[in-house]
């Protein structure tokens, strides 16, 4: 699989994740509109809030991982897919595998 495939591969992942993660955020919000509105007092309160944060808090990360792969598939249409942005050296194929969306070298990103 070259770079574009599993950079469009991962990026359809993240669209039917963050479609999911938006689904439940709409699901916990619904939730604490049919409960007591006082989640000082409300036993459930602090546990509705606590899901909500943490469901944003992923939407969040699904976004930014959007980003990170639409900057990636422009770095692929530039032809500087796999090299370094801060030394200028080829990325291991091994960390894109893993990471495709990488913009720095392993010894470049163990210096951040």
């Amino acid at each position: 699989m070259d770079a574009r495939e599993r950079l469009e591969q991962q990026r359809d992942e993240t669209r039917r994740r963050l479609a999911g993660l938006t689904g439940t955020y709409e699901a916990v919000v619904a939730a604490s509109y049919d409960s007591n509105a006082d989640d000082e007092h409300d036993p459930e309160g602090a546990t509705i809030a606590f899901e909500r944060s943490q469901v944003g808090a992923l939407i969040r990360q699904a976004r930014e991982g959007l980003a990170e792969i639409s900057a990636a598939l422009e770095r692929v249409e530039a032809g500087t897919y796999g090299v370094c942005e801060r030394c200028g050296q080829q990325i291991s194929e091994g960390r894109l595998e893993a990471r495709p969306v990488a913009r720095l070298c392993i010894d470049c990103a163990s210096r951040v």
